[in-house]
C-alpha cells in the first residue's frame, strides 16, 4: 500500500477502506510517512469528508494508537463526561461527585487548558497538596472505593491524535467536522469508559459558535460513539455568556463547592444536573432522566453529593479544609471593581472576550509553557437580562497586578447595555441520543 494513493483517493472523494486508514494513521505516528503527504490527505478530507464509517474507522485507529486504559477492574458501568469547552465551566466539579452519590463509578482523565483558563487539572490544582497523578492501581482503588476519581491524562494517550493535530493547526485544516468528532472521541475511547456523555457547547464563548455548527459536532460524535460500542448522549448548551458568575482556577472550584453545598447558582446547577442525570441513566442507576433527576438534586440538598466530593479531595491528597472553607483557597492580591458607564440591562455578554480577561490576568495559557496562576479570575456581578445603574459594579477583578487595565478594557467591551430587557437564550438546546 502506498500513501499516495490514499491521498489520491480522497481527493477524488473515495471512500477510504478500514485498512488504508489504519495505514496512514499508523504509519505517521511510526515516522514512516511524512508530514507533507499526511497534510496533502488532511486537507482532502477538509474539503470531500469523511462519511460515518470512515470517522469511526480514523477514531478508532488513533485511540488505538497509543495506551488503551482498561478499567474493566472497576465494579459497575463506567460513564465519563466530555466538555467541548466554554467560559466558566466547571460542571465536572458538581457532576462527578453527583454521580458517584447515586452509585455510579466515574473514571475520569483530563487535561491542562490551552486558552483563556486552565483545564480540569489545573483548577484542581488550586487545592492544595491535590494529586493529579496517580498510578494504575491507585486511580482503580479510588474508583472502586468512592466511585470517583479524577486524574490527568496519559502521556501516550491517542499519540496519532496529538501528532495529527498539531499538522492540522498549522495547515488550515483544524475546522473539519469528521477530524474534530476524531480527535475528541479517540482520546475518550482510548481513556475506557463503557458510556460517555457530550457536552457540546455553543455561542460566542463555545469552539462551534452556531447551533447548526454545534448540532452536526454532536451528532457526529454520538454516531461515533454508538459505532466503536460506547453508549453516547450529547447534551448542546448555552455559551453565549459565561456558566455561573466566576471565571478563574479557584474561583470555579469555590463556585462548584457553593453549587455542592446547595447554593442556587441557576445555569449551573441546572447543566450538572442534566448532565448528571444522561450519566445515570446511561449506567442503568435510572430509567429516565426525569427521575436520575429529582435524585440527584435530593443529594444536592441533603449534602451526599458534597460529601462524595470530600471524599474525594481527600483521597487524592488535597487538602479538605479548603473546600469546607473556601475562603482558604488562593488568592489574589487586589480585587478591583469594573463599572458601567450608562444605566439599562444587560443584553449581551460575549463570554470569549471575558475569557481573554481571564487569561490576560494569567488565569490561562496563551502558550503551552505558559504557568497558570490559580488565584486571579473575575466575578461577574451582572448577566443577561439583569438591570444596572450607572456606576454600578458589573464584574471584579481579582489580580496580582494593581491596574490590570488590558482586563478591565476588555470586560468593558464585552458587555452590551441597552434600554429594554433582554432574556438570556434557553440553557439546554437539545439532546442527542
Amino acid at each position: 500500500m502506498r500513501m499516495v494513493d490514499v491521498v489520491q483517493k480522497k481527493r477524488d472523494s473515495q471512500k477510504l477502506t478500514t485498512e488504508e486508514i489504519y495505514f496512514f494513521v499508523n504509519g505517521y505516528t511510526e515516522g514512516k510517512i511524512p508530514d507533507y503527504q499526511v497534510s496533502a490527505l488532511m486537507m482532502a478530507i477538509y474539503f470531500n469528508g469523511m462519511d460515518k464509517e470512515e470517522t469511526a474507522d480514523l477514531t478508532r485507529a488513533m485511540a488505538s494508537s497509543g495506551d488503551m486504559i482498561d478499567l474493566s477492574p472497576i465494579q459497575g458501568f463506567k460513564v465519563d463526561k466530555h466538555s467541548t469547552g466554554g467560559v466558566g465551566d466547571k460542571t465536572s466539579f458538581i457532576v462527578a461527585p453527583l454521580v458517584a452519590s447515586v452509585g455510579v463509578p466515574v473514571a475520569k482523565m483530563s487535561g491542562r487548558g490551552l486558552g483563556h483558563t486552565g483545564g480540569t487539572i489545573d483548577k484542581l490544582e488550586s487545592i492544595s497538596g491535590f494529586q493529579t497523578e496517580l498510578s494504575r492501581e491507585q486511580f482503580i482503588n479510588n474508583v472502586n472505593t468512592h466511585k470517583l476519581s479524577l486524574v490527568g491524562q496519559s502521556g501516550n494517550l491517542a499519540p496519532a491524535d496529538k501528532k495529527i493535530y498539531a499538522l492540522r493547526d498549522v495547515t488550515a485544516t483544524v475546522d473539519s467536522l469528521p477530524l474534530i468528532a476524531s480527535s475528541i472521541m479517540s482520546k475518550k475511547i482510548a481513556s475506557g469508559a463503557d458510556g460517555i456523555v457530550l457536552d457540546v457547547k455553543t455561542g460566542s464563548g463555545a469552539f462551534m459558535k452556531t447551533l447548526e455548527e454545534s448540532q452536526a459536532l454532536a451528532e457526529a460524535m454520538v454516531t461515533i460513539g454508538n459505532n466503536v460500542g460506547k453508549k453516547t448522549v450529547a447534551v448542546i448548551s448555552d455559551m453565549n455568556q459565561p456558566l455561573g458568575f466566576e471565571i478563574g482556577n479557584a474561583n470555579e472550584i469555590k463556585e462548584a463547592v457553593e453549587v455542592l453545598q446547595g447554593k442556587n447558582i441557576q445555569d449551573l446547577r441546572e447543566l450538572s444536573l442534566v448532565l448528571g442525570s444522561h450519566m445515570a441513566v446511561l449506567a442503568g442507576v435510572f430509567d429516565d432522566t426525569e427521575s436520575a433527576f429529582k435524585e440527584l438534586e435530593k443529594n444536592l440538598e441533603n449534602g451526599k453529593a458534597f460529601e462524595a466530593f470530600k471524599n474525594f479531595v481527600i483521597a487524592q491528597g488535597g487538602d479538605v479544609d479548603q473546600i469546607v472553607n473556601v475562603s482558604k483557597l488562593p488568592e489574589a492580591k487586589y480585587h478591583i471593581d469594573v463599572k458601567a458607564d450608562t444605566e439599562g440591562f444587560v443584553s449581551e455578554i460575549d463570554a470569549e472576550s471575558i475569557g481573554i480577561a481571564a487569561m490576560y490576568l494569567g488565569a490561562g495559557r496563551a502558550s503551552k509553557d505558559d504557568l497558570v496562576n490559580h488565584a486571579v479570575g473575575i466575578t461577574l456581578n451582572k448577566k443577561i437580562g439583569d438591570s444596572v445603574s450607572a456606576g454600578e459594579t458589573i464584574a471584579i477583578i481579582h489580580s496580582n497586578d494593581r491596574e490590570p487595565n488590558k482586563s478591565i478594557m476588555k470586560i468593558r467591551a464585552a458587555y452590551n447595555i441597552e434600554n429594554s430587557k433582554t432574556n438570556p437564550n434557553n440553557l439546554i438546546n437539545e439532546v442527542i441520543s
